[in-house]
């Protein structure tokens, strides 16, 4: 009796170390990936120095988007091989992969010292790292599903995103603290080596790659992949995945709100704060901070939500919340800045965000095909963030100065809400005509 009563508390226990092992390593790729948007004011005059400061940026949102661009690449290649050779060996490679890509962005001579070819050399930096995070987040994220317990599964998969969110946090805190605390953009001088307050970010990032190493070496295999009677060749998983490009398609669709919202309320919030609204770069990373907090607490909510009462109507209810109130809120705000007004905004994004990726992951996760789950749910996801979400600074710096509306970013996300709205419907129709091997929640 006594040993029955000791089991749920071991798994449990388990469990939890599993998630923590495998949300580490997306922890440390996101950090790594999103310090590039964080400070892109200062890589800007590192990298893309111009007497036009709205040009110099839009080059480094430029680079940014295109590193993005190598997702869907990279979920192709590394989630076939997840797919056919294991979650817990494909997690590893991605990890290292992106430590390749962290590494060399950090230790780049500026613009400066190498002329152009600073910017070159960040650019492989960024280009690895988006080939990298194309297959983390869906590597991650089918592996927390495939270790969920029964009825559970929004929940797991949502600790993905929550742990992207204690990234966000982390950078914010080191970003608070640097400009609170380093009054030059030069803060040491070391063999020739200039460090800069962004740079300081990234050594952060190196500095902990072999703690992070350590812990998903560490990880076990899914039960569900080891029960596999078949896994598919590479050949196999390319030729499925094409075959199921529809849902592909509307699992793109369906994470594009997801992506935006996140870019514009995290990556893009220290700029935005800083540049458009004119407020102090304190308080735009107290923001950024705080949304990271409020995401961090959301996206479980939102998992446990849809676990209840289906995917289906959590997803409609936000994207038709967000497609209503997006532009509105962005105008109330531009029309008289201040910090409460920026933190309530941002407040009414991050619920939007949280409660919809919390619930977003575990759909897509049931709506891919169980054989090929890593690839096309990798492959759903990067064309999300990189034909729309990394693409979102970019886009809310191109149509404020296009169209002199401060309030105008607000048009993009509108386009994300309407995007997903359609791709819900048309995902949970009834009598729908795409199959897949699972059951989905309605």
């Amino acid at each position: 009796m006594s040993h029955s009563s000791d089991s749920p508390p071991v798994q449990l226990k388990s469990r939890i170390g599993a998630i923590l092992r495998a949300t580490s390593g997306n922890f440390l790729e996101q950090f790594d990936f999103f310090l590039f948007g964080f400070y892109a004011p200062y890589i800007a005059k590192a990298f893309f120095p111009s007497d036009n400061e709205t040009a110099s940026l839009l080059n480094t949102f430029g680079v940014f988007w295109l590193g993005a661009l190598m997702r869907p690449v990279g979920a192709i290649v590394l989630g076939a091989y997840i797919d056919r050779i294991g979650r817990r060996k494909g997690l590893i490679v991605t990890l290292t992969i992106m430590a390749m890509g962290t590494v060399t962005i950090a230790l780049c001579p500026d613009y400066a010292r190498i002329g152009v070819a600073a910017p070159i050399i960040v650019l492989v930096g960024r280009l690895l790292q988006g080939f990298s995070a194309g297959v983390e987040l869906g590597g991650v994220s089918v592996y927390l599903a495939e270790i969920a317990t029964p009825g559970n599964r929004g929940f797991y998969t949502s600790f993905q995103s929550s742990s992207q969110q204690v990234a966000i946090f982390v950078a914010a805190i080191i970003g608070y603290v640097l400009n609170q605390y380093v009054t030059s953009d030069t803060v040491a001088l070391f063999g020739g080596l200039e460090f800069a307050k962004w740079r300081i970010p990234f050594f952060i990032g190196c500095l902990i790659i072999p703690f992070i190493f350590f812990l998903r070496r560490t990880l076990e295999e899914t039960p569900e992949f080891l029960a596999m009677k078949k896994h598919p060749s590479t050949a196999e998983v390319f030729r499925s995945a094409a075959v199921n490009w529809k849902i592909v398609v509307l699992g793109m669709m369906v994470a594009v709100l997801t992506t935006t919202t996140f870019y514009f309320i995290t990556v893009y919030t220290p700029t935005f704060g800083r540049n458009v609204l004119k407020l102090s770069s304190q308080d735009a990373l107290l923001v950024t901070l705080l949304v990271a907090v409020t995401n961090f607490i959301w996206n479980p909510v939102g998992g446990a939500v849809s676990d209840r009462i289906g995917r289906k109507p959590v997803l409609l209810t936000i994207a038709c919340l967000s497609f209503v109130t997006a532009y509105p809120a962005l105008n109330w705000l531009v029309t008289a800045p201040t910090f409460g007004k920026m933190l309530a905004v941002q407040m009414m994004f991050s619920f939007y965000f949280g409660v919809y990726s919390g619930t977003m992951l575990g759909a897509l996760v049931e709506v891919v095909p169980r054989h090929v789950r890593t690839t096309c749910f990798s492959m759903a996801f990067a064309l999300a963030a990189g034909l729309f979400g990394t693409f979102t600074p970019f886009a809310a710096t191109w149509l404020i100065e296009h169209t002199g509306d401060k309030a105008s970013p607000g048009f993009w996300l509108m386009c994300a809400a309407a995007l997903g709205i359609f791709a819900a419907l048309t995902i949970y129709r009834p009598g729908r005509t795409i199959a897949t091997e699972e059951a989905v929640a309605t």
